[in-house]
Parts: structure tokens; C-alpha cells; sequence
């Protein structure tokens, strides 16, 4: 979205850190929590600071006994042969495969993440997982137990961030998304068992043992085309969402371990349709 269009959607003042953070606070987001995000910058309107300002506001309200968690994926490591938006040339996959730069914490950027978590994950203080295609980043207390040890096979699973998130009774804030960019709905699906589920094979370049290698690991074939009704679902049966505005943007909080444990269930009880 053009800063102009930003501009033209906000009413009132421009969002500020002060106001961010009140807006956070009155959300529920408080002291201490572990937090996922999943964020629209464009969504809040025109921000004064842009993501620095939202970064700094969540960080305000957590405060260092509190750990903020982003994905930081990079889908564009990963197997040339499966790319479909868009598709390249089959004559290009071996050398892609050949010459892709191996993923670098540091240095790999987000792909269709959003700014803000883009931003966070440079920051100083931040750690970010290891995993070349779905990577997570965190800061604050739990910082380093988040991003730890997250295996390559079954990248959203038990051996990844989210999983670890779930151990701590942490929260989701959907800041100007919906439930169909919720990551914690894949620990889920891993969790469900349902017709269709099957394992599929994922590469991409990493490092080892100081040499760039390209990889392949396990996975299952996930999908997010009914993640919007389990939200709605949840929300209705628990009554646990915290629904609010932040800045311009319709916002939710929620807890992500019983979220998870209801999703599980969902899932099981209503995919029924096997995958071709």
C-alpha cells in the first residue's frame, strides 16, 4: 500500500509508539507475556516511524521479561521444481539448485513476511532460527530457548519455535492479519491426524560444516485453506479472542496453546477430503 493511501485511511492523529502502546495495553497485551506476531504494517494506517515504532511499542509493553517471537521465512529457498507464483524455467532448477546462496541468519531476507518483521529480525538483541525456509525470530527472555534446536524435518512442528511458544503459554497478536497467516495453526495440522495428510520432500541450501550443501528433509504437505474458519470457530466456542484497534488495524489476541489443542481437534473432526 502507497504511503498516500496510508495517509488517506487514518483518522484522527497518526499512530505513535505512546499510542501504540496504549493501544496494545488495552488490547491485553501485558508485561511479561510471550508474544507471536503476525503483522500488516499498511493495515495500521499511516505510522509515525513506520515499523521501528511498532517494534519499539510491542517491546515497551512486553518489557524484557516478556519475549516477542516473528516469523522470518524465506520460502524462495527451497526447490525451484515447486515454485508455482511464479514458475521458472525447468532448464534453470539444477543451476538454482547449484548456485542459490546457502541461508544466513544475518543475512537471508524475509519473503512476503512484511516490514515489520524484516525490521525486528536486524535488530540488535535478536536471535533468529536456523531453519532456511521457515525461520522464526525472537527477543526478550526467552529469546534463545525459542530459536534453539529447530529441526529441519517438520519445520513448523515439535522442534520449532512454535512448539516451544506452546511449552510457555504463549500469545498470538494478529495485528491487521487474519487467522490464515496464524503459523501456530500448522503446529496443529502436525498434531491432527485427517484423510490426505502424507509426507512430502523439502530442499533448500544451508550451511555445514563450512560448506554450502544442498539439502533436502521431511515434511508434511500443509494447508491453510480452512484456518480461518477454525479462528472463527474458536472465538465463538471459547470465547477467549481479545478483539480491538490498534492504530487503524482490527487486532486479536489469543492463547496459542489452547488454540493449538482446539485446532487439533478441528482438524481432525472436519478435514475430510483427501488430497489428490
Amino acid at each position: 500500500m502507497s504511503e498516500y493511501y496510508a495517509i488517506q485511511r487514518t483518522s484522527g492523529n497518526p499512530a505513535t509508539v505512546r499510542s501504540l502502546r496504549a493501544d496494545l495495553t488495552r488490547l491485553g497485551v501485558t508485561s511479561g507475556m510471550t508474544l507471536l506476531v503476525h503483522s500488516s504494517l499498511s493495515a495500521l494506517g499511516w505510522v509515525c516511524g513506520g515499523a521501528v515504532a511498532v517494534i519499539q511499542a510491542l517491546e515497551q509493553v512486553l518489557e524484557p521479561d516478556g519475549t516477542l517471537v516473528m516469523p522470518t521465512h524465506s520460502g524462495n529457498l527451497s526447490d525451484p521444481e515447486l515454485w508455482t507464483n511464479p514458475p521458472v524455467p525447468r532448464a534453470w532448477w539444477n543451476i538454482i539448485r547449484h548456485h542459490m546462496p546457502a541461508y544466513s541468519p544475518d543475512l537471508t531476507p524475509t519473503r512476503k513476511m512484511g516490514i515489520i518483521p524484516e525490521c525486528f529480525r536486524k535488530q540488535t538483541g535478536v536471535y533468529r532460527s536456523l531453519h532456511p525456509q521457515v525461520s522464526f525470530a525472537a527477543w526478550g527472555q526467552l529469546a534463545t530457548i525459542i530459536t534453539n534446536n529447530h529441526g529441519l524435518d517438520y519445520g513448523l512442528g515439535e522442534n520449532s519455535p512454535l512448539a516451544r511458544v506452546y511449552d510457555y503459554e504463549g500469545w498470538i497478536l494478529l495485528l491487521g492479519v487474519g487467522h490464515n497467516c496464524n503459523t501456530s495453526l500448522h503446529l496443529a495440522e502436525y498434531r491432527a491426524a485427517y484423510p490426505g495428510k502424507h509426507l512430502i520432500k523439502q530442499a533448500a541450501p544451508i550451511m555445514q560444516y563450512g560448506q554450502r550443501q544442498w539439502v533436502t528433509f521431511d515434511d508434511i504437505d500443509l494447508d491453510m485453506s480452512d484456518f480461518s474458519l477454525i479462528g472463527e470457530s474458536f472465538a465463538r466456542d471459547s470465547g477467549l479472542v481479545r478483539q480491538g484497534k490498534v492504530a487503524s488495524a482490527q487486532a486479536l489476541l489469543l492463547p496459542q496453546r489452547l488454540l493449538v489443542d482446539y485446532a487439533a481437534t478441528w482438524i481432525t473432526q472436519h478435514r475430510s477430503q483427501s488430497k489428490p
